[in-house]
């Protein structure tokens, strides 16, 4: 499992969050998320420890606190959502002869 770690400054980076993190345990990964378009960082990241304890020690300590000017949130990583390339709402031209 991993941890989910929001409202991230945009300045922050990997060797960042791992000086945080290490302070709870082994810090196995960390991703920081892209923009596709711009390239920048989208305000969040991912962590991953080297156990549920450690995982659960450091978002015990960190949800809520202050760094960099932010409070963070920092809880355990959702599954990510199947989602089709379609949005979800998709919409047929009322012209169209393809239902």
């Amino acid at each position: 499992m991993s941890i989910y770690v929001g409202n991230l400054a945009y300045e922050v980076t990997e060797e960042d969050l791992k000086s945080v993190f290490v302070e709870y345990g082994s810090v196995q990964r960390i991703s920081i998320p892209t923009d596709r378009e711009t390239g920048r960082p989208r305000g969040f990241a991912f962590v991953e420890m080297g156990s549920d304890s450690e995982e659960e020690a450091a978002i015990e300590v960190l949800d809520g606190a202050e760094w960099m000017g932010r409070d963070l949130k920092v809880n355990k990583a959702k599954p990510r959502e199947n989602k089709n390339s379609f949005g979800g709402n998709r919409r047929r031209d009322r012209y169209s002869n393809d239902y």
